[in-house]
């Protein structure tokens, strides 16, 4: 009698089959994000943010930091990614 070296898995895929699938699938959330990124308004907010960014790490000494510019800029991406990614889920 021969046993054979796989292991019976019940239906469920293997693990080569999981890394085949999960290599498919797109993140509808991360392509509307990228997507939305490069209306004028959201560069806009990206540009002064990168600036802030900038000034901040050239200073050795400084108490200022971006968070007003990120959320600037976050509220905009998420407003434009709010008003189309509802509309392409299932």
């Amino acid at each position: 009698m021969v046993i054979d070296d796989k292991m019976i898995t019940n239906g469920e895929p293997d693990d080569e089959e999981e890394e085949e699938d999960a290599e498919d699938l797109v993140d509808p959330l991360e392509m509307m994000r990228e997507k939305c990124a490069e209306i004028e308004h959201c560069v806009h907010n990206q540009a002064r943010l990168e600036q802030c960014q900038t000034r901040v790490n050239s200073r050795s000494s400084t108490t200022e930091d971006c968070t007003e510019e990120l959320f600037d800029f976050l509220h905009a991406r998420d407003h434009c990614v709010a008003h189309k990614l509802f509309h392409s889920v299932k």
